[in-house]
């Protein structure tokens, strides 16, 4: 954005239809529920972010299925929820109550993500599946074709998407408010489970444990206690490690405000790893080419304890002195904007003397009556939800999972390739070592479900 001309572009571009994704090939549910009509809804995966995501499924409708490999989680859940039937294995739900459910959410480790949904959808169910969005760039793209394909309402468990604070400074960034931007920080606290570690001996597996299903599409391997639960997160095979879990969300203000997608290269560090489990730390940076009147942009990614360099945040508001645990910058030509929150839902605008008395532009983006509300009005009959699987969660995600390529090539070196990627393709050009990173082999019996 050199000029106003292109700054006024960017604007049509991006804000004609709220963040420009609001309506961008907007689809509609094959078949929506009226307004007074009851949903029925299966949550596959009902511990972790699963119990708070069930509950908003069983206030908003009937819970007639759920959904865990935990034996004993699946009782407990069945007190939530005693009119829902219980399963471990989420095909064998959907294969018996296809004609049941109307909706599904999908809570599960990473890597069962994309299974699960798109065996959902392509039943004609709508999907609400949790951050990220899939465990590959591949599986991204794969559902949000299929969402169009089957006309299905979805969303994104990145719940920070519907906050006003996030929407508002999009569209301060997107009305030049802070001048062109060339350059994002984004940080978290995490990893909070164990990264660069060996593999563990084998051990045997509880008896309330559906160890099969946990595996899922997954190479399979023996069962032990630094997999499940929860710790799943740092194991290349079932998680998407720091970058996975926090992008989504420390992220999205950038990409919702500068549609931060298809990044032309991306390289990281990082302590090193085994192939096994995510590296200790890792900094990754990210480079985006001028889109539609938006200037290139730079995005650096931190992770385990990395931080941006001194020089680029003295001058921020600081607690006691201390860059907030996990946040974002963003800096323009002519201000910045830093949000010390993971959902950007509270922001400041920089130098403050500067901002003072700032009003800033009309409001361009809805705001959202709640996450998963959005989702259930879309179900009937609404508008289409902002964190849509085809053209805001999809995009977000593949951008995000491409910080693990290059991730991947630090190996125990902790220094990673440049990667060249074609996002049309979805390859990296001088990279055919992380293909199976892109779009991973299935195994045996899984790979039709999407």
């Amino acid at each position: 954005m050199r000029s106003n001309e292109n700054r006024r572009n960017f604007m049509k571009l991006t804000a004609a239809a709220g963040a420009g994704f609001w309506a961008a090939g907007g689809v509609q549910a094959q078949e929506t529920k009226s307004p007074n009509e009851k949903i029925n809804f299966a949550s596959i995966g009902i511990g972790g972010k699963g119990s708070s995501d069930s509950n908003d499924a069983g206030r908003a409708g009937n819970m007639v299925a759920i959904v865990d490999i935990d034996k004993e989680r699946l009782e407990q859940a069945g007190v939530r929820f005693p009119d829902a039937k219980k399963y471990t294995d989420y095909r064998a739900m959907l294969t018996e109550m296809g004609d049941k459910v109307d909706a599904v959410t999908v809570s599960t480790p990473d890597h069962s993500h994309a299974p699960a949904s798109a065996m959902a959808m392509k039943m004609g169910k709508h999907c609400f599946t949790q951050k990220p969005l899939t465990h590959s760039i591949w599986e991204a793209r794969r559902l949000g074709e299929i969402a169009k394909e089957n006309k299905v309402v979805t969303q994104m468990g990145n719940q920070g998407t519907a906050e006003r604070g996030v929407r508002r400074a999009a569209e301060i960034i997107q009305g030049g408010g802070i001048g062109n931007v060339n350059e994002v920080h984004v940080w978290t606290n995490r990893p909070v489970w164990p990264q660069g570690i060996a593999k563990p001996e084998p051990q045997p597996i509880p008896e309330t444990l559906d160890w099969e299903m946990f595996i899922g599409p997954a190479p399979y391997r023996e069962y032990a206690d630094a997999y499940h639960p929860f710790k799943w997160r740092g194991w290349w095979d079932f998680g998407t490690g720091a970058l996975g879990d926090m992008a989504c969300h420390t992220f999205n203000m950038a990409f919702m405000a500068l549609n931060l997608r298809d990044p032309i290269s991306v390289e990281a560090e990082s302590s090193g790893h085994n192939g096994q489990t995510y590296p200790k730390w890792s900094v990754i940076k990210f480079e985006f080419p001028e889109l539609d009147g938006r200037a290139p942009v730079t995005m650096y990614w931190y992770d385990g304890g990395k931080l941006p360099a001194p020089e680029l945040t003295k001058d921020l508001p600081l607690d006691n002195g201390k860059l907030s645990s996990s946040g974002s910058l963003l800096i323009g030509d002519a201000g910045k904007i830093y949000s010390p929150n993971d959902y950007g839902a509270k922001f400041h605008l920089l130098p403050e003397e500067k901002y003072k008395d700032y009003e800033g532009p009309a409001e361009s983006i809805p705001r959202s009556p709640g996450h998963f509300k959005e989702f259930v009005d879309g179900i009937k009959g609404g508008p289409e939800p902002m964190s849509n699987f085809p053209n805001y969660a999809g995009p977000l995600s593949e951008t995000i999972l491409l910080g693990n390529l290059s991730v991947w090539t630090t190996g125990e070196s902790g220094k990673g390739k440049v990667i060249e990627w074609d996002a049309k393709n979805l390859e990296a050009k001088n990279a055919p070592e992380v293909a199976e990173i892109i779009k991973p082999k299935y195994r045996e019996g899984w790979a039709d479900l999407i």
